[in-house]
């Protein structure tokens, strides 16, 4: 009898420590650390972030969170070839993307942003004032709901989630600890607090980032910065292949405006970019810094009108090797629909 009961009382021990995500208390406790993570990786407000994920998931509640780890309700679009549910969404039985970690669903839900011409001025905003962020988003046309900016608002203030805006991803723990002292009393969260005070990192483990949604998001990436008019506006981007920084150019301008501008010389912009002149183009992808001999996706399918030089910039990947992987002439052109290897070679044709 004894043994029975404790087991049963170890039973409740461990029902009262899981997180079971039933309440949006429990869901920032999880969360606040992706979104802390995404707000240092692409300077979008975790608090903003965080609004959002407990609104689509009902606080983690929602079939898509729970069966899919989808929290913003990602849709699978063309390019996705991951796992996918059916959902009925605005229409019946949509299809919508499932990821092995919902850390997955919080960085597409960043590219999403991030590489979209119609919320490019969100990220001209400062990243401590959620409340322009949320009508900022409306405006852009996010979410149809009149009121979807005031909810996100509500959200924020409510549960103090402005706070995670403040910290980084070495002391969101302890934000988080701050706002739930009770927390104190969880083995699980404070051994990831040892655990982050052992490592001096963060505790959230950076996963990397797959193959499927990124070939669609960076469709047409000379789209993430639309009509811009001065050198001012460019802002350095870091790309998803090895964090290189990167800029689009705005319209077009002589090369020597930007090696002035960033204080690196015209014959390292060229031969790090491939260029064969000086004038730049509206929308040029243009590297700062020398390009990876790899690409951190496996293959890509040509679109229409791409050249192997587009490719190469797309993915931040040096031109030769491109070629060389693919086992093409130098100069020769792709076909549309052609599948272009990044990462190992491409085996022959027998």
């Amino acid at each position: 009898m004894k043994k029975i009961f404790f087991a049963f009382a170890l039973l409740i021990i461990a029902k009262f420590h899981a997180q079971t995500w039933k309440t949006d208390d429990q869901y920032i406790q999880k969360f606040a650390p992706y979104a802390v993570e995404e707000m240092e990786k692409y300077k979008i407000p975790a608090s903003i972030t965080l609004a959002q994920g407990l609104l689509e998931t009902g606080g983690g509640q929602s079939r898509l969170a729970q069966q899919g780890n989808n929290h913003f309700g990602i849709k699978c679009k063309e390019d996705w070839t991951g796992r996918t549910m059916s959902h009925t969404d605005d229409a019946p039985n949509e299809c919508f993307r499932v990821y092995d970690d919902p850390r997955q669903s919080y960085e597409d839900h960043s590219k999403f942003l991030a590489y979209r011409k119609y919320y490019v001025n969100l990220f001209k905003l400062d990243e401590k004032d959620y409340k322009s962020w949320a009508h900022g988003l409306k405006k852009a046309g996010y979410a149809t709901n009149p009121r979807y900016a005031y909810i996100l608002i509500d959200k924020i203030e409510k549960y103090k989630l402005y706070e995670f805006d403040k910290t980084d991803s070495k002391e969101v723990l302890y934000a988080v600890l701050k706002m739930y002292p009770d927390l104190k009393n969880d083995r699980i969260f404070m051994a990831q607090l040892d655990q982050s005070n052992a490592s001096s990192k963060p505790v959230t483990v950076k996963v990397p980032y797959e193959q499927t949604s990124y070939a669609k998001q960076q469709k047409k990436v000379e789209k993430i910065v639309t009509k811009a008019e001065t050198l001012n506006s460019i802002l350095i981007k870091s790309h998803p292949n090895g964090g290189r920084k990167f800029v689009i150019i705005p319209d077009d301008v002589a090369l020597a405006s930007i090696s002035k501008k960033y204080g690196i010389t015209e014959s390292r912009l060229m031969k790090w970019n491939e260029l064969d002149g000086t004038q730049l183009r509206r929308n040029d992808i243009l590297f700062l810094e020398s390009k990876a001999s790899t690409g951190n996706v496996a293959t890509y399918k040509t679109q229409v009108g791409e050249s192997m030089h587009d490719i190469a910039q797309k993915f931040g990947i040096k031109l030769k090797k491109l070629y060389a992987k693919n086992r093409m002439d130098f100069g020769q052109q792709p076909k549309a629909g052609q599948i272009i290897y990044l990462q190992s070679k491409k085996p022959r044709s027998k």
